[in-house]
């Protein structure tokens, strides 16, 4: 459990990186997220799970 809790930190900080530092790219990416299809979005999203995943693995197995 806690290392499930230092990774959602690590993530709070990943996004308030993106958001406090650059507010308007932040308003930029997500505006063109919403004019992606679902597939490009499911299919990006399935890629980083599974990125995530395997670095995980590499550095916890």
């Amino acid at each position: 459990m806690a290392d499930f809790l230092a990774a959602l930190g690590l993530v709070l900080v990943l996004e308030g990186l993106l958001y406090g530092g650059a507010p308007g790219l932040a308003r930029r990416l997500a505006a063109e997220a919403s004019r992606l299809p679902d597939s490009v979005l499911r299919t990006a999203g399935l890629t980083a799970m599974a990125v995530g995943v395997a670095v995980v693995w590499l550095v916890r197995g």
